[in-house]
Order: C-alpha cells, then structure tokens, then sequence
C-alpha cells in the first residue's frame, strides 16, 4: 500500500535522496548525504521516508551508477543514523526484498555492485548480531554463507566498523522531543560509546574511480555465482529471497527543507 503515500522522492528527504543519486553524478555528493543523516535524525518520519526512497532508487534499477550511489548514501545512513533507522535497515524484509534481490543472477549485476551489496551485508550482520531488534540482517548473511555465496571478505576483523563519527545535528526523538547531547558511535569492539568532541569532518569513502555507465557481463555474474545457472551459488541469493530463477544538471549543495 506504499503507493498511497506518493512519490517517494517528494518529500525532504526523498528529494536529497534523489539528487545524492543522480546518474550524472561523478562522485558523492558528502554534503548531501550528511543532509540526509540530518533529517533522518531530527525529524519523525525521516527514517521512514529514507528507506522509501531507498527503496525506490534500488528497486529495478539498472542504471548501475545509481544503485551504487545509493548504497554508498544507505552505509552513510547506516554509520550517522541511530537506532529508529537501523531497526528499519537491519529487518529481513529489507535486507532480502531489495539487498539481495539487486544481486540476484537474474538481474545479472556486475561484479563491483556485488561485492558493495554483500560487504554491507556482512558488515551490519557482525555489527548488529548482539541486538536482538537487528538480527534480521544476521539471519540472511547466516543463510547466504550456508547456500554458498562468497562473501568479499571473510576476515570481519578488516572490515570497516559500524563507526559513527561526530555529526552536524545529533540524532533526536520527535516524539519525546528530548534531543541527545551527542549521537552513539560505534567501536570496533561492538559497544557503542560516546564519542569525542572533536570538529565534523564527513565521512571518508573511495568515490566512484567510474567515468561511464557501470555495467555487467555474464562473465563477472558467473565468476562469482558458479559456472552455470543451476549452480548452487547461482541458486543461494535467489533461494533466500524465495523464488527461482531461469535455468539457461548537479544538485545544490544543500536541499532545502519542506
């Protein structure tokens, strides 16, 4: 019934969103995503409303340059946002009706798409195993890992934290109105801490090192998924998401609230 609420890009946040991921960018747009982190935090039905656009930006799009951006707001999200815009990111239906949809074989993505999606995958479910509300995100990369998807890494220990640094406008409850003195920060050792007054600086991230449209080739999906498409690893991602598959104009630097 997601439609009754219109377009998901009409609202604040949607419309961020939207020019974060543009096509015709070249690289991220840090002021942007950081935009969006403010407004999920501050305001009630931002969390809400981000994975609406999301949802909308990742769904069926082929335009592989926007699915990457996407998910680099979505990390951004991950890592500045607090616990009201996890519970929302980390749930199964999330996690299996768009993240592992996008790398399903029948959709055929390239290799780069692939190894953002699972990184994420594997990163949240270490991050989040200890949060009963967030282990639907756990269950999923435990499932995928049984039915033979490779993972990029499979050293959790390099991979890069849930890590929340200082941030221009701390996360609030609308509904309590109480605002936080300052936003969690993920450590490496998996407990969440205060972090250290120290000045914002937005996150660091590779940008794009891609001048064209980013495209797949059958080679770069079989690399990975296996030799054919009735292998098992062919199978996993479209097993776990629960259906089989065939066998043979730059944005302004800050959007302006509604």
């Amino acid at each position: 019934m997601e439609f009754l609420l219109g377009n998901p890009f009409s609202t604040p946040v949607g419309q961020c969103l939207e020019k974060a991921t543009d096509g015709s960018l070249q690289s991220e747009d840090w002021t942007l995503n950081m935009e969006i982190c403010d407004i999920i935090n501050e305001t009630e039905e931002g969390p809400r409303d981000a994975i609406r656009a999301l949802k909308k930006r990742l769904n069926g799009n082929r335009n592989y340059r926007e699915v990457m951006l996407a998910l680099t707001v979505l990390e951004t999200c991950v890592k500045n946002c607090g616990h009201r815009f996890h519970v929302l990111v980390a749930n199964r239906d999330f996690i299996d009706s768009v993240l592992v949809k996008i790398i399903s074989p029948k959709n055929n993505p390239p290799t780069i798409v692939q190894d953002k999606v699972l990184a994420l995958i594997q990163a949240w479910a270490d991050a989040f195993r200890s949060s009963p509300d967030l282990t639907g995100v756990v269950h999923i990369y435990e499932e995928l890992k049984r039915k033979g998807v490779e993972f990029p890494m499979s050293d959790l220990d390099a991979l890069s934290p849930i890590h929340t640094p200082q941030r221009s406008v701390p996360e609030v409850d609308p509904a309590a109105a109480m605002p936080r003195s300052q936003p969690q920060q993920r450590t490496s050792s998996g407990s969440y801490s205060a972090p250290a007054p120290a000045p914002y600086s937005a996150p660091q991230a590779p940008a794009l090192s891609i001048t064209g449209p980013i495209t797949a080739n059958s080679e770069q999906v079989l690399a990975r998924f296996g030799a054919t498409w009735d292998s098992p690893r062919a199978a996993a991602v479209q097993a776990c998401e629960g259906r089989r598959g065939p066998t043979g104009t730059e944005p302004s630097a800050v959007c302006a609230r509604q």
